[in-house]
């Protein structure tokens, strides 16, 4: 087997602190800790990664609100059976807190027999209404459960009582969310206490999770991933890339698969452009793939696979369908007593299994072949990558992608795939890199406490990049910037800039013609198609603030490419290595960019291409003929610009007039000039049909 180098869209080496897994007196890890802190909130949302604690630390809050704040029960509300396993009982006065955490058997309905969909769950839906009539406290369903029952109990059931919402990213605004119409529902009446908890406040629709209105309610805990990771005692290395190919992805899934490393494969689903529709054939070569088969083990299910070196792989088919032979595999990869056991499991194959709050610590390598249904889906498999483990130093994602092929019918499917795929590395890059805080450069502008200002410490003269180990922040003073006035424009900068991010990137026309029309201005993208999704999802924020959030959301997105970039150079330039520890290149990739970029100026920002990395990543893993090929493709779709769009430009034309003392001209040599002529012409135009129609 060949394995060939994966070019890596994401990269990031942690510092290895050992943080995460340290714990106090309580027992509780760092984020943890932080929750606890708000436990007295009617309403918390804590977004923090996969294996960061968060099933714990609502045990925590849980046991304080039942105790000593008046809630009479707890019912935790999970997406699928299979995550009820994260909330039984556990002891957690052996590790120093004063209660216990106990489910009684007969309350866990994940474990109860039957269906949670359609009639079958209507006896499930009795457990519920039997539980809040019991003495006992704590139940743990699944979100179809609690939907039912919400729909046949009514909300005024759940009074006095605390909805903890697991994988929260399933709820949405839109009102045929069913889970989501329900909380909103509860939000309203007020008598609950509801905990949101998630690893990835985004859905792959681009919808909202939870109204502005709504949101604004939850006092949000936020630990993001650069603290889980860097705080790690073991795993020092997470890369995430993407590896295309032609014809059938079983002729390229040996490049790819390292029977050496602890892999979860993620076959297509059977209609998907990606599969052959016979998943079980697939199955069957990628174990010839891995070696000879050699039968199954009696106790697990899991077949043999003798490599080449003469090593025996254990293989668990989780795609299996008969279900005697697929309750056996599942069963033994869930076996407690197996958890902590590395050479119990060396490669799972799955199709929809193995995905969200399946914990295999001993993972190094999720492939996944074929974009899969969402940014969500892909961060959670990567998740299943991310948990630290003794020996574990390194973890990757690779997304296998079918590379498009301008002469087949279904070029834009497959150019879609792949600017989905890129889109999902864009959001992790930023999910990745340490948060930002953002000030505008004044004469009054002074360093923030806490922060590394670098050897020559802070200029007062120049604008400034910071960096505070303690939180992972870097500190980041740009001249021009708008700061948010109002408390939800703050908020929305200081803990939703990813969410922005992510819709941006889910924006098809922004990704398309910034990655491939060259013809489009960089302008065009970050204030124009930016500013619109700020509009469409925070309509009540005021002008100002609109713009606040515009800039600090560019910002974050551009510096975040920029500074792996000049990160990547940091490394190089010290023979490849990073000289003191982990993420010490990122850090001063951003200070190289402080002295780059003109001072930090948001104009020089604006006028930055967001996804020229991104396309150049491309470019050195693709085919130069089908890059030209789908470039072609993109460059020829034109954007339409709506009446909307136009305003928006000729806003920016007055600007410009203001600045320069003419308009902007359609003939100009530059492109965000001409853009904004455009838009000029365009409203002249509506608004003289408008006139005429009376």
């Amino acid at each position: 087997m060949t394995i060939n180098p994966v070019i890596p869209a994401v990269s990031l080496r942690t510092g290895q602190t050992g943080q995460s897994a340290r714990t106090n007196e309580l027992g509780m890890r760092p984020m943890q800790e932080a929750v606890y802190e708000k436990r007295g909130e009617q309403y918390l949302l804590i977004k923090s990664p996969p294996a960061s604690g968060k099933s714990r630390a609502l045990m925590f809050v849980a046991l304080d609100k039942l105790t000593h704040q008046g809630v009479k029960k707890a019912l935790i509300v999970v997406p699928e059976r299979s995550i009820g396993g994260s909330f039984m009982s556990e002891p957690l006065r052996k590790f120093g807190f004063w209660a216990d955490w106990i489910v009684q058997p007969k309350w866990n309905l994940c474990n109860a027999p039957g269906s949670d969909e359609g009639q079958v769950a209507r006896s499930k839906v009795k457990a519920v209404g039997e539980f809040l009539k019991s003495e006992d406290q704590i139940l743990v369903c699944t979100h179809a459960t609690f939907r039912f029952a919400a729909e046949e109990l009514g909300i005024a059931a759940f009074d006095g009582c605390l909805v903890a919402v697991d994988e929260f990213h399933h709820v949405s605004a839109d009102p045929k969310n069913r889970l989501g119409y329900y909380l909103n529902q509860l939000i309203a009446r007020g008598e609950t206490h509801i905990i949101a908890m998630t690893g990835s406040y985004f859905r792959g629709d681009a919808v909202a999770v939870l109204s502005p209105e709504d949101e604004g309610k939850f006092e949000t805990v936020t630990y993001t991933y650069y603290q889980q990771l860097n705080g790690y005692q073991y795993l020092k290395e997470l890369d995430l890339g993407y590896y295309f190919y032609t014809g059938s992805y079983l002729d390229a899934i040996d490049r790819v698969l390292d029977g050496t490393r602890k892999t979860i494969v993620h076959i297509p689903n059977v209609n998907s452009r990606e599969s052959t529709t016979q998943k079980h054939k697939e199955v069957e070569h990628i174990l010839s793939v891995l070696g000879d088969w050699e039968g199954e083990d009696i106790e697990t299910g899991f077949h043999l696979v003798r490599r080449t070196d003469g090593r025996v792989l254990r293989i668990a088919d989780l795609v299996e369908d008969e279900p005697v032979r697929r309750n056996k595999v599942v069963s033994a990869l869930k076996d407690p007593a197996q958890k902590n056991n590395r050479d119990h499991v060396d490669i799972i194959i799955a199709l929809g299994m193995a995905k969200e709050g399946f914990d295999w610590i001993w993972c190094e390598q999720a492939l996944t072949v074929g974009y899969r249904s969402s940014l969500t889906e892909i961060i959670q498999i990567i998740g299943r990558a991310t948990r630290d483990a003794p020996g574990k130093t390194r973890a990757e994602f690779i997304n296998l992608i079918a590379e498009p092929d301008a002469s087949q019918e279904k070029v834009t499917d497959a150019v879609n795939d792949m600017l989905k795929a890129i889109a999902a590395s864009l959001l992790m890059e930023q999910v990745l890199t340490p948060r930002f805080e953002f000030t505008p450069k004044t004469a009054e502008s002074a360093p923030l406490d806490g922060y590394d200002y670098g050897e020559e410490g802070y200029k007062p003269n120049g604008t400034n990049v910071g960096f505070n180990a303690q939180t992972g922040q870097f500190h980041m003073e740009i001249k021009g910037l708008v700061s948010p006035k109002s408390p939800e424009a703050q908020r929305i900068c200081r803990e939703d800039l990813n969410e922005v991010v992510a819709s941006f990137v889910q924006d098809k026309p922004s990704l398309e013609h910034g990655l491939f029309d060259e013809e489009t201005a960089p302008q065009e993208l970050t204030q124009v198609r930016l500013g619109k999704i700020i509009r469409d999802r925070y309509p009540e924020l005021s002008d100002e603030d609109q713009e606040a959030v515009r800039q600090h959301a560019v910002a974050a997105f551009n510096l975040t490419q920029k500074g792996q970039k000049a990160a990547e150079e940091v490394t190089q330039a010290a023979g490849g290595e990073e000289k003191i520890g982990g993420n010490t290149a990122l850090i001063e990739g951003m200070r190289k960019i402080a002295m780059n970029v003109r001072d930090l100026d948001i104009d020089l920002i604006d006028a930055i291409n967001p996804f020229e990395e991104a396309y150049k990543i491309l470019a050195r893993s693709m085919n130069a003929q089908t890059l030209k090929q789908v470039q072609e493709v993109i460059a020829s779709r034109h954007i339409a610009l709506t009446i909307e769009e136009a305003r928006d430009l000729a806003k920016r034309a007055l600007l410009f007039k203001k600045e320069r003392g003419r308009l902007p001209e359609l003939t100009s040599p530059d492109a965000w000039e001409r853009k904004m002529a455009e838009g000029v012409a365009v409203l002249a135009r509506k608004t003289a049909e408008e006139r005429a129609n009376g």
